[in-house]
């Protein structure tokens, strides 16, 4: 009896899960569509995970990067260097070309600098925008530069002996150059000039502002540097004009502000400046090779001689200096309307 009882039980409790798992089946069972569905939102929550995850990592990562560029052109004064080859460049490299402090920017990206400035010239007793420089550097090497230049007569972008309107009174270049003296005297007499003067010998800079007078200044001047008088064959690389502003200019921006120094010295100490970064400074200027270390050794042997020189003054004055034996080549560059005082 007790055999049969168990028996029941079992057949029983076999019966009541068997209609439990049913039961169970029925009430929970996934149709196919819905599992798609759970799968799909499954792979969307793992895509929004993975991205919130590259999210953070990077948000992470432009800080440590921005931190790390400013770290890098501040340590050692670097953006201030950069800086610094860019106007010495330009002070010596660009005839009556000057940069203002104000006119300066600098943008720092993920290790790179923009630097923006603005050129100058001075015509007659006035300085006038000439153009704005671009320079983007990647950490310390500068891309060529982007200038926007605003003259009448710019210079050529590429510059050199046979380009620049700086001719050697010994070299070959300027031998069928003609001199502009017949569009000086067209011009209204109440204008001022800038004018490119090529000498038919060698002095110091201090006879060459005694020879060309008071009536008119004379801005920056061409040095001899032993290149200048030889082909490109002898000379072994294409360089352009270099030189120095002789007139003092008094701001403090300026490195011949003469402020200790006179224009002679700061033009010697800036070529032995940019002799450290002379591919840098390469760059920057038009010249295709400034040739540093043959020039500054010629310079400190023979002292500074000029051979040519950019002047400015009344229109009137400038015709004046046709008489003047000492010049060889003239070339007029920017003019403009009165504002000699």
């Amino acid at each position: 009896m007790d055999k049969e009882q168990k028996q029941n039980d079992e057949e029983l409790y076999q019966s009541f899960l068997n209609e439990s798992m049913q039961d169970y089946e029925k009430s929970y069972k996934v149709s196919e569509q819905k599992q798609k569905r759970l799968i799909k939102m499954g792979r969307n929550h793992a895509f929004m995970t993975n991205i919130m995850i590259s999210l953070a990592v990077l948000l992470l990562i432009v800080p440590v990067l921005t931190l790390s560029s400013y770290l890098y052109y501040a340590i050692g004064g670097k953006a201030n260097h950069l800086i610094d080859i860019a106007t010495k460049t330009i002070y010596v490299t660009e005839p009556n070309m000057s940069v203002e402090e104000m006119e300066l920017e600098e943008d720092i990206g993920f290790f790179t600098m923009n630097l923006y400035f603005d050129v100058f010239k001075r015509i007659g007793k006035a300085d006038y925008k000439a153009g704005d420089y671009s320079v983007n550097f990647a950490l310390d090497q500068p891309n060529f530069p982007e200038r926007d230049m605003k003259l009448e007569r710019p210079l050529p972008i590429t510059g050199d002996m046979e380009t620049d309107m700086l001719y050697h009174p010994d070299g070959p270049y300027g031998k069928n150059v003609h001199s502009d003296w017949e569009i000086l005297e067209h011009l209204p007499d109440g204008t001022v000039g800038e004018i490119y003067l090529s000498l038919n010998q060698v002095m110091k800079p201090e006879e060459l502002e005694k020879q060309l007078g008071n009536n008119v200044e004379v801005r920056w001047a061409a040095v001899d540097t032993g290149l200048e008088d030889k082909i490109l064959y002898e000379a072994g690389s294409s360089v352009a004009p270099i030189g120095y502003p002789l007139q003092v200019d008094t701001t403090t921006w300026s490195p011949f502000n003469g402020r200790g120094k006179s224009n002679e010295k700061v033009f010697l100490d800036s070529l032995k400046f940019l002799a450290k970064d002379e591919k840098t400074a390469e760059k920057i200027s038009r010249a295709r090779s400034l040739a540093l270390k043959k020039r500054i050794p010629y310079i400190e042997k023979n002292g500074i001689q000029v051979y040519g020189a950019v002047v400015t003054g009344p229109t009137p004055e400038l015709r004046k200096l046709k008489d003047n034996e000492l010049i060889r080549i003239m070339k007029v560059g920017e003019v403009k309307l009165w504002n000699w005082k």
